[in-house]
């Protein structure tokens, strides 16, 4: 059923495809297809045998499956046909698809492709192409061939070269709208009391501020013009008016503390719960969450988005309020002192606001696209200033620079956008509020030459014109600060929306006194679209010391997680004592598990605060008894502050085998029950691992242990190796009897050998010694 053939160029060229193959395939480099075959789909696969990088294709038609493997230059060719399967699968990143020949009985080999999952989408159009085609050839039944080039849900068209739909695949980002500053009510609801009063209070002291343009009438008609008039000036009148002013204005005065002082009060509590439960629920989320974000994107929503929103409910938000208040008294008033001339000056309201609702809706966009620039600028901050040292070692300065003036000129671009908008939006509105100023004059000029109002009514109407125009554009320029706040509250939102993965359980299940016994059945789990686990099956002992061993990617460390439940398995379950962890609350839980990483943690603080971050409550007698037992207490006593010296941020004032002797001493003082050691030795060296090793000695003493480790002789005390390769267990035994089985395990072990007799053969010492 196999012919192999040369990319012949006598042969035509791919005729109707369905979407054009990328260029690097075009010529003589594309598959053979014969006059009038019709290529239907087709998969690049990138990795050979080995899994290096090398290009290959795997070619569709509607007659052939035709090949080219990575790194070669002939194609093969399959012709459809009953027994003839594709068979696909992936694990770690890397998929695979297997050309089986059924037809003799016993399943046949008949060629394996693999490639990156990148390319997973359009390997799994080809799979279903080749079955719908082999079924209709062998049937005799036409195929009902979809259009060429459509995205068969919403039937646009498909890019060259593209499997994927970029309308239905791409990533909804939900633009910010002004409504969701109104879901910060459940933050401000403590404060309603509060809330009320500097309502109140705005009121007030809004009206306080509309008293003097009304005093300015009478001053006017009976005082000032009488006077020019020949009549006498009316001294206790003028006093009585001059009082009236001086008293609105100090009346407005106490009135504009006292609610600014409330209202301030109330907007930092605002933030400061914001900011609070916001991080409490961030520190609720699963391991899943973390990787696929950002700390710097993380840190800059709950800092600078935080302290925006609690700026604009300071200020901005009251500075609305007011200005709403006083344009709609305003207009009341002007309306009942002279209605004519009171339409007159509302005549640029209707303008202004179309302009503010069409204006909001191009700022809300921009808003959000500074906020999440902005948050790449903080990115590298985050990724810079933590890994400073590596940037010096690789003197890459000048490189980190050059991003974080890219990022920043990026953030600069997108600002400059927005503001190309508002600074065309605020002088209009300054040119409109002084058109309607001067179609006021005019209007009232008229209106006073026809004797229908006095001069005292037009001076008090342009009193409070310059009021109301002034607070139309104040209000108008809110619009700015409202779209960042509206862009801040949804990026909070949006984490506080986010549901872990990992839920505590809904009816929890108390744990007594836990002996340790673990029972992994059936258990399954994917990374997005890789499969890591697959049916995986395991007791574990109460007291017994398990050793992970298998290749990079064969998912021992998803495992670990798998129990410590940073993620939780999509398939099967995991029991502790017969108890499904899954209906265990995590916090307890966890309260019986000492983990011991490869790379530990410290946090800035005392070597006696890190040792106690388990048991905050520890008495320094217990902290040194765990040092003691950690081998850790001897070299913290030559330190110039013995237990109260500083670590540095990360530890970085420790060697990597005392940061490791530390953790180690962290997990002894916590008493757990359950131990997983993740490659605790794999990065000192051999006098550290030793006294490492005392220390691990030490703390897996009567507790059931898990124990990866990239040197095999350390797990030579295991109980049990339990060996895996690509997500499944292939190997359970102790060092002796997975050696006579000559497995995997045995040639996991001859390879380090041999690993480490070349590494004797070439160190000075061997050579000196052949010499």
């Amino acid at each position: 059923m196999s012919t192999v053939s040369s990319a012949a160029t006598s042969l035509p060229a791919l005729s109707a495809a369905p979407a054009a193959l990328p260029g690097h395939w075009a010529g003589d480099a594309a598959p053979p297809v014969a006059a009038g075959e019709t290529l239907a789909a087709w998969v690049e696969t990138d990795l050979d045998a080995r899994l290096r990088f090398a290009p290959g294709l795997v070619a569709l038609t509607d007659r052939r499956l035709l090949a080219r493997a990575p790194g070669d230059t002939t194609w093969q060719s399959w012709n459809l046909g009953a027994g003839l399967a594709v068979q696909h699968s992936d694990h770690a990143g890397v998929g695979t698809l297997e050309l089986i020949d059924t037809s003799g009985g016993a399943p046949r080999h008949l060629a394996a492709w693999r490639y990156t999952l990148g390319h997973n989408p359009a390997a799994l159009r080809l799979i279903d192409r080749f079955e719908s085609l082999r079924d209709s050839l062998v049937s005799g039944t036409p195929e009902a061939v979809p259009d060429a080039g459509i995205c068969p849900q919403c039937k646009a068209p498909l890019p060259a070269g593209q499997d994927e739909c970029p309308i239905c695949t791409r990533e909804t980002a939900t633009p910010p709208s002004t409504w969701t500053l109104f879901r910060l009510w459940r933050f401000a609801k403590p404060y309603n009391g509060r809330l009320l009063a500097g309502f109140l209070l705005t009121l007030a002291s809004t009206a306080a501020t509309l008293v003097p343009p009304y005093l300015t009438m009478p001053l006017m008609d009976k005082v000032l013009i009488p006077y020019q008039n020949g009549t006498p000036i009316d001294v206790g009148l003028v006093t009585l008016y001059l009082g009236g002013l001086l008293g609105a204005a100090l009346v407005a005065w106490g009135l504009g503390w006292a609610k600014t002082y409330i209202l301030a009060l109330v907007s930092e509590r605002i933030g400061a719960d914001l900011r609070t439960t916001t991080y409490e629920h961030l520190l609720k989320l699963s391991q899943e969450y973390f990787g696929g974000k950002r700390t710097g994107d993380l840190m800059a929503r709950i800092g600078s988005e935080t302290d925006r929103i609690c700026v604009f409910l300071s200020l901005h938000l009251l500075d609305f309020a007011t200005d709403v208040l006083m344009i709609v008294m305003t207009a009341a008033i002007l309306v009942s002192i002279n209605p004519w001339l009171a339409l007159v000056t509302l005549l640029p309201l209707p303008f202004i606001a179309w302009m503010i609702h069409v204006v909001r809706d191009k700022l809300r966009h921009g808003f959000e696209k500074v906020d999440r620039i902005w948050s790449e600028v903080t990115n590298v901050l985050a990724d810079t200033i933590p890994g400073i040292r590596v940037v010096k070692a690789f003197a890459q300065e000048k490189r980190e620079a050059a991003r974080f003036r890219e990022a920043n000129l990026h953030n600069l671009a997108v600002n400059d956008r927005v503001n190309k908008v508002w600074s065309l939006f605020t002088p209009t509105v300054t040119l409109l509020t002084e058109v309607g100023l001067l179609v006021v004059w005019a209007f009232g000029v008229w209106q006073i030459s026809r004797d229908q109002i006095t001069v005292g009514v037009l001076t008090a109407f342009l009193a409070y014109i310059g009021r109301f125009y002034t607070r139309l554009d104040s209000m108008s320029r809110i619009v700015s600060v409202t779209q960042k706040a509206a862009a801040g509250a949804k990026r909070i939102f949006d984490i506080l929306d986010h549901v872990s993965s990992v839920p505590e359980p809904a009816h929890p299940v108390l744990l007594p006194e836990v002996k340790g016994r673990i029972d992994i059945r059936d258990i399954g789990f994917r990374y997005g679209n890789r499969a890591v686990i697959r049916g995986m099956n395991l007791s574990i002992a109460p007291g017994e010391m398990i050793g992970l061993v298998g290749h990079s990617g064969s998912g021992k460390s998803t495992m670990v997680n798998l129990i410590c439940r940073f993620y939780d398995v999509a398939e099967g379950a995991i029991l502790i004592d017969g108890v499904d962890i899954r209906s265990v609350p995590i916090a307890d839980y966890r309260r019986n598990i000492g983990l011991v990483l490869q790379e530990p943690f410290l946090f800035f603080g005392t070597i006696a605060e890190n040792i106690a971050y388990g048991k905050p409550d520890a008495t320094r007698d217990e902290i040194i008894a765990a040092a003691r037992a950690a081998h850790a207490h001897d070299f913290i006593l030559r330190l110039p502050h013995g237990y109260d010296s500083l670590v540095g941020e990360r530890g970085q004032a420790l060697s990597g085998g005392e940061r490791q002797r530390i953790s180690i001493a962290r997990a002894l003082l916590i008493n757990p029950r359950l131990l997983i050691l993740d490659e605790a030795t794999s990065s000192v060296d051999t006098t550290t691992e030793k006294e490492i090793q005392k220390a691990l000695d030490n703390l897996v003493q009567g507790r059931t242990t898990i124990a990866i480790a990239h040197r095999l002789s350390t797990l030579r005390k295991a109980d049990r190796l339990v060996v895996m390769d690509r997500g499944q267990i292939v190997e359970v035994g102790n060092h002796d009897e997975l050696m006579a089985l000559e497995g995997h395990y045995y040639r996991l072990y001859q390879a380090q050998a041999r690993n480490a007799d070349s590494e004797e053969s070439s160190s000075p010492s061997a050579a000196g010694e052949n010499d």
